[in-house]
């Protein structure tokens, strides 16, 4: 079990691993090691809250597809474990995103003083820009 929030878990079962080789610059090592990780999610079949499920498949997000599955694709290091410790690091983060729930906004009015020093801004501003004009000659 990984721990997302307050009582929010993510469960092991519910990650698939696929051991890829990864892209890029290779060496001596490129053609032997599977060291890149693709973790896949299926947050539809997940034992998420449907509220957070909802919100992770709502996600305009290349990760995220039609069906609700999550794919990370993580090659950042040379070793399995440490690609594999991002990837979940990085679904766990998406989680706490769309679990996260904003303030509502309150409608708020401008005091009398900030809109008072907006106008005489404007004016100055439209001095300068009268100011620009051409030079006349003598």
């Amino acid at each position: 079990m990984f721990h997302v929030q307050d009582s929010l878990y993510l469960d092991e079962r519910e990650l698939a691993f696929t051991m890829i080789r990864a892209q890029g610059a290779g060496g001596q090592n490129v053609n032997k090691v599977s060291s890149a990780v693709h973790l896949r999610f299926d947050v539809r079949a997940s034992s998420l809250p449907p509220e957070i499920q909802d919100a992770l498949c709502a996600l305009s997000d290349h990760r995220v597809s039609k069906d609700g599955v999550i794919v990370i694709k993580s090659q950042a290091f040379r070793s399995q474990e440490k690609n594999r410790a991002e990837a979940i690091e990085r679904l766990i983060a998406m989680v706490r995103a769309a679990a996260r729930q904003d303030k509502p906004r309150h409608a708020t009015r401008p005091t009398r003083a900030s809109q008072r020093r907006r106008v005489q801004r404007k004016v100055r501003h439209g001095e300068i820009k009268r100011l620009r004009g051409r030079v006349e000659g003598d």
